[in-house]
């Protein structure tokens, strides 16, 4: 019987070891107290409730308070563990000791001063105990918010809401605040049970042991990332790669970036880069480029591969940038205008990479191709968006500015605005319509609000309302007041104020790049890490005009013309 008993005690003592100082772990106390006090072992019970009060808990307060029951029911004898009895026997005799040689012939303590130490020796034994419980509440008060936004503390395989990813987070940052270290550890391993599915979370964890020097911590959750739980997801492996660099395991970080080219994510332009400038500041070159060159070759062969114009793209910026190679950059991004179908990443590319060399400019080249991509035709079908179109036509536009002369300025601006100045006319007619009728709608409102609320005739003659003819004295009809979209205003196509930006910093360095729209991912599950290059899909940036800065106030006015914000530099979501 006591080996049963000593092994179910153990059994409660393993599982309280991983969640016992979670939040939410009172069912298993309960079953341990429930437990103990079927036995009868009061020490025991007395002991389960000293550990639950060092902890917030969902329940402390209720635990509190039957600690408090238990003491006011059994004597501190029963109470105490046997360590704790020891210990309490041993101060005893060491106070004896003292006193007898402070007065040798003293006589020995009355039973009432007995009585009197033992109530002492209780509420020592209660003080720290609630000292512990304050502790606890006090920590309680302060991640009650965090605790009671967590949803879902389980797995599951739907994603969670945006609001409990970044209460984790933010969780986490509190956490890692503080000084206690087996709290930060308990509250990841928390965290991943619900985000299991999220690589942020495991690459976070991993970061975290590294910096604070728990290495096995950190293998052991990359391990559990990469093998199990997101073994599928390539920013991973990424990671991966990158921390194994970091520590000088060459091959390791190499086989990572391998199992993401041949079996998580083949063509992901994002590994690709990263593998080739880690070979570039290993000081090997040609393997860097070798490995641009074997990606092109295998994305040659598939078919509508939207990979490809970004690997020429990024190659003939990696042969610039580094090896200093004008010709040879120039001539891979010629090699891509032959062997796919035109794209505003590659026509940026190109309109980049020929804003600084030096003159002269090839503008036929380029006018030739923005015109095959801004205007398809059955040859030559583009499934490019309207807007992307309008872009790239702006784009153009900004380095005719600079580097065409008058005939081809003339030629590309009647072309843009045969294209798109219908279309952005269309558009802004819509709006007004709707705007219109939204006002249309409100004055309405304000009209039965007046009538209802004002007194009139009508009302000051409750029968007068029937007595004139159907139609009779309709009054005349009120125009809202003109609103800021009502105005017709010219807007241009383009922004003819933007500065070319990008131009002039090919080969000394880029601006930071603008953060860029959201981009497809190339596979499921693979988020927004990082954002430096977009992740198989062409980002999408705006150029859309703001509204009129202000509403026309009469009808002699000329309504004000529409300020254009100069668009960022078009190249900062590729270079």
């Amino acid at each position: 019987m006591d080996i049963v008993r000593l092994f179910r005690g153990r059994l409660f003592e393993r599982g309280l070891v991983y969640v016992g100082t979670d939040y939410l772990s009172f069912p298993l106390w309960d079953k341990y107290l429930e437990y103990e006090d079927t036995q009868q072992a009061w020490s025991n019970v007395a002991a389960i409730y000293t550990q639950i009060l060092q902890n917030p808990n969902q329940q402390l307060d209720r635990y509190f308070e039957g600690f408090k029951e238990l003491v006011a029911s059994r004597p501190l004898s029963e109470l105490r563990t046997p360590e704790e009895a020891a210990t309490a026997a041993a101060a005893e005799a060491g106070d004896e000791q003292i006193e007898g040689e402070v007065n040798p012939g003293s006589e020995p303590s009355k039973p009432v001063s007995t009585s009197l130490k033992d109530a002492e020796e209780l509420e020592k034994y209660i003080a720290i105990r609630e000292e512990m419980y304050k502790k606890a509440k006090e920590f309680d008060s302060k991640i009650i918010g965090f605790e009671t936004s967590i949803r879902r503390p389980y797995f599951h395989v739907r994603p969670l809401n945006v609001g409990e990813l970044e209460n984790w987070h933010n969780y986490l940052d509190f956490i890692e605040g503080g000084d206690d270290f087996n709290k930060v550890v308990k509250l990841y391993e928390r965290c991943l049970i619900a985000c299991a599915n999220y690589p942020e979370y495991w690459i976070r964890y991993v970061s975290c042991m590294e910096t604070s020097g728990s290495l096995d911590l950190a293998d052991n959750a990359l391990a559990r990332a990469t093998q199990v739980f997101v073994k599928r997801q390539p920013e991973i492996h990424l990671f991966a790669a990158q921390l194994r660099e970091q520590r000088g395991d060459i091959p390791g970080a190499r086989a990572a970036y391998q199992l993401v080219h041949a079996e998580i994510s083949p063509g992901l332009v994002e590994a690709i880069i990263k593998h080739a400038n880690m070979e570039r500041r290993l000081g090997n070159l040609d393997d860097a480029c070798s490995i641009y060159e074997q990606a092109i070759a295998i994305e040659k062969g598939k078919e509508h591969s939207q990979s490809l114009p970004l690997l020429f793209a990024q190659y003939s910026r990696f042969l610039y940038l580094v090896s200093g190679k004008v010709e040879k950059a120039r001539e891979i991004l010629d090699q891509a205008v032959e062997n796919v179908q035109l794209s505003k990443p590659l026509l940026e590319a190109l309109i980049h990479l020929e804003s600084i060399q030096s003159l002269p400019k090839r503008v036929d080249l380029l006018d030739s191709l923005v015109d095959k991509f801004l205007v398809p035709s059955p040859e030559n079908p583009n499934v490019a968006s309207v807007d992307e179109r309008e872009e790239l036509s702006s784009i153009f536009l900004e380095f005719l500015d600079l580097f065409g002369d008058a005939v081809s300025i003339k030629k590309a601006d009647d072309r843009h605005a045969k294209l798109f100045l219908r279309h952005r006319t269309s558009s802004d007619s819509k709006k007004r319509q709707a705007e219109d009728y939204i006002v249309s709608e409100k004055t309405k409102l304000a009209k039965s609000s007046v009538a209802a609320t004002n007194p009139s005739v009508v009302g000051a003659y409750p029968g007068a309302q029937n007595q004139w003819p159907a139609g009779y004295g309709v009054q005349g009809q009120t125009w809202p007041q003109a609103t800021q979209a009502q105005s017709q205003q010219w807007n241009p196509g383009y922004a003819q104020q933007a500065a070319y930006g990008a131009y002039g910093s090919y080969g000394t360095g880029y601006a930071p790049p603008q953060a860029p729209a959201a981009s497809v991912p190339s596979s499921a599950g693979y988020g927004a890490y990082p954002s430096t290059f977009p992740a198989q899909a062409f980002p999408q940036q705006n150029y859309t005009q703001p509204a009129a800065a202000g509403a026309a106030t009469t009808a002699l006015t000329p309504a004000p013309q529409a300020t254009t914000v100069p668009p960022t530099a078009y190249y900062g979501s590729y270079y």
